[in-house]
C-alpha cells in the first residue's frame, strides 16, 4: 500500500500530541482524520495538515461514544477513504491523590482512556482486514512502567493499553496488521505547562534532564505506520528520555 492511498485516523488530534502526529502522518503523503472533542481545535489541526498538500477533515466527536465513533469512522470513509492508521491517542490526565479519587472521576478517565481506544479500534478494524493492511498505534505513557504518584487511575488505564495492544498484536498478527504502543515521558505539551508542576524541576529528576518534544513522539509514530516496519508488532517502543529502560 502506498502512501498516497493511505488514510489515517488520529484521536486527541486537536492540539500537542495529536496535532504534531497528524502534521507528521500529512508530512508522510498520508491524509488524515483528525478526531477531538474541541471540534474547533480538530479543525485548525486540519487546516495545518492541508497545507501539507493532503487531505484532510475534522469530526468533533466525544471518544468514549461508541455511536459518536461511529458516525465519525464513517464519515471519513465516505469523505477520505477507507482507514489504514489509526492512532489512539486521545486521553485524560489529571493528577489526584488517591485516596480523593472518586468513583466517578475514575470511570470518566477509563472511558476515554481504555474504552475509547476499544471501541475505536473496533470501528476501524474492519477497514484493515479488508485491506490486508494496517497499523494501530496506541499512546500509552511511561507512567504505566515506572509508576507516578497522584496517577493510579491514569497509570492503570495506560497499562491496560499496553496489555490491549499485545493482544490485539498477536490476534491480528497474520492479517498484515500491527499493533504497537508508544508511551511518552514528559513531553513539552499545553498539558504539560498547565499541569500546574515546577517542568524545569521535574525535568532535572529524569536521565537526559529535559522534556521531550512532540515531535519526538510523532516521528516514533510516523515510523510505526510505515512500511519500514511491517515486521514489528506488539511492540512498545518508549520515547521517554530514559526514564524507563526496556
Amino acid at each position: 500500500m502506498t502512501n498516497a492511498s493511505r488514510v489515517a485516523v488520529v484521536t486527541g488530534g486537536a492540539r500537542g500530541l495529536g496535532r504534531a502526529i497528524s502534521l507528521r502522518l500529512a508530512e508522510d503523503g498520508i491524509d488524515v482524520s483528525v478526531w477531538d472533542l474541541d471540534e474547533a481545535g480538530a479543525l485548525e489541526t486540519a487546516n495545518l495538515v492541508s497545507e501539507c498538500g493532503v487531505r484532510s477533515i475534522a469530526c468533533g466527536l466525544d471518544c468514549s461514544s461508541a455511536r459518536a465513533i461511529a458516525a465519525a469512522a464513517e464519515r471519513t470513509r465516505n469523505e477520505l477513504g477507507p482507514v489504514g492508521v489509526l492512532v489512539n491517542n486521545a486521553a485524560l490526565s489529571p493528577f489526584c491523590k488517591f485516596e480523593e479519587l472518586t468513583e466517578e472521576a475514575w470511570d470518566s478517565l477509563m472511558a476515554v482512556n481504555l474504552k475509547g481506544p476499544f471501541l475505536c479500534t473496533q470501528a476501524i478494524i474492519t477497514d484493515m482486514r479488508a485491506a490486508g493492511w494496517g497499523r494501530i498505534i496506541n499512546i500509552a505513557s511511561s507512567s504505566a512502567q515506572t509508576g507516578a504518584s497522584n496517577m493510579a487511575h491514569y497509570g492503570a488505564s495506560k497499562g491496560g493499553i499496553l496489555g490491549l495492544t499485545k493482544c490485539l498484536a498477536l490476534e491480528y498478527a497474520t492479517t498484515g496488521i500491527t499493533v504497537n504502543a508508544v508511551p511518552p515521558n514528559f513531553i513539552d505539551t499545553e498539558g504539560l505547562q498547565n499541569a500546574g508542576i515546577d517542568i524545569e524541576a521535574f525535568a532535572r529528576t529524569t536521565p537526559m534532564q529535559r522534556t521531550g518534544q512532540p515531535r519526538n513522539i510523532a516521528a516514533a509514530v510516523a515510523f510505526l505506520a510505515s512500511e519500514d516496519a511491517d515486521y514489528i508488532t506488539g511492540h512498545t517502543l518508549g520515547v521517554n528520555g530514559g526514564r524507563y529502560c526496556n
